[in-house]
């Protein structure tokens, strides 16, 4: 051995070993191809998958999920036979609330009848809490997530097929959840709920419907579901490649609904999910999301109400509104061509022109960020006071 090469030892085991994982020779790692990210980005998804499992098979057999201080019991039947890109998931949250434990119980039981599918898995979790608002505490998120991951992992569930619903406090909690939690799903439903502040914006690549009987009074439920079904219209308007919905007004019907909105399965199973739309655009709810989309940001240093609108067409990203701190643009072959450069344009500027590098770090951080087959990114760019800077690997402190 040359003892005056010896300090580049390092660097050269280092690169031999990524490239046996990947394929190619050193001099490929400095401009890693597409085919590389992508056999990388598979690699570390199964490492994340068998990773994942064990906790998922404990789930499955106990049919409990735990986070914290709380525990959320599940209850599971499969339709169908299972299509070659995997299983659809519905996820139904039921009704109730702010009751004595016995009759959100019954009203879990109940919700495991309401609705059949030809294809997929259905799940109806029993919320953990018995509070008024059960399904769209700040937990809640944690284990909807969870819910995803771990039917992708045992069940094989195409994660661009997964749906939400929910029936009166289910309603309440798919109001909520489905605006904050948009990148996840396929298209959304709500069955005689009341919205709350829900944040429709957030619902710009998310189709979603809402089902209310006329004669449904308590807490102003038929008139909040027209006044927010009129948000939704307006916001088409202004921007008509967004905002898909419907809306089923029954004026002969109460709370309960007779199973007309059972026809709500066969609207959404026709949909596949929106995961990497042309525009995103995100508003921070009261909980705080660190992911949305090809968007990212921080959580510490997200705050209510930061928004962003961004869209993308070819390699030219656009940023028409952004009020993040940090907000994090995350690429892949999918999303842009990244043999070419990428132009990043706000308020008519260009603030960034250049190629990027795909990179082994960010595609390892973003399967461990997102943990989802499908969004996984192999570079970054980090918008901050109106600065571009490329960003080889994610330091965000992710809410687990």
């Amino acid at each position: 051995m040359n003892l005056k090469n010896k300090s580049l030892l390092p660097l050269k085991l280092k690169c031999l070993l990524l490239l046996a994982l990947v394929g190619g020779t050193c001099a490929a790692q400095k401009s890693m191809s597409r085919i590389e990210a992508d056999k990388f980005a598979v690699q570390q998804w199964n490492k994340e998958k068998q990773i994942l499992t064990p906790a998922a098979r404990k789930v499955w057999n106990e049919g409990v999920i735990k986070f914290k201080q709380y525990q959320m019991a599940i209850a599971y039947r499969v339709f169908g036979t299972k299509p070659p890109a995997g299983r659809s998931l519905y996820i139904s949250l039921h009704g109730g609330g702010n009751a004595p434990v016995a009759v959100n119980d019954q009203q879990w039981e109940n919700q495991r009848t309401l609705y059949n599918i030809k294809e997929g898995l259905v799940i109806v979790p029993r919320a953990p809490t018995n509070t008024w608002n059960l399904w769209h505490e700040d937990h809640i998120d944690n284990f909807i997530d969870s819910l995803i991951r771990y039917s992708v992992v045992m069940e094989d569930v195409d994660p661009d097929k997964v749906y939400i619903m929910g029936y009166s406090a289910g309603g309440d909690g798919v109001f909520q959840l489905a605006p904050r939690m948009a990148d996840r799903f396929a298209a959304a439903s709500m069955m005689a709920g009341h919205p709350g502040d829900a944040e429709m914006r957030n619902l710009r690549n998310l189709p979603f419907s809402i089902f209310i009987g006329g004669l449904d009074s308590a807490y102003n439920r038929n008139k909040l579901a027209i006044k927010y079904n009129k948000k939704l219209d307006s916001l088409h308007r202004s921007d008509t490649k967004g905002f898909d919905h419907q809306f089923h007004l029954y004026p002969d019907k109460p709370h309960w609904l007779d199973h007309q909105d059972t026809i709500a399965i066969s609207w959404m199973s026709g949909y596949i999910r929106h995961t990497f739309p042309e525009k995103v655009v995100w508003v921070q709810d009261n909980r705080l999301q660190s992911r949305f989309y090809w968007l990212s940001a921080p959580l510490e240093s997200a705050k209510v109400g930061d928004a962003a609108e961004v869209s993308r067409k070819g390699n030219i990203i656009t940023i028409s509104h952004n009020s993040f701190d940090v907000l994090e643009i995350n690429l892949n072959d999918v999303l842009v061509n990244l043999d070419q450069p990428i132009t990043i344009i706000e308020d008519g500027k260009i603030l960034f022109h250049k190629k990027l590098n795909r990179n082994f770090e960010t595609i390892k951080q973003s399967v461990k960020q997102y943990q989802d087959p499908r969004l996984i990114f192999s570079t970054k760019l980090v918008i901050s006071n109106h600065k571009v800077n490329e960003k080889k690997s994610f330091k965000s402190k992710l809410r687990k």
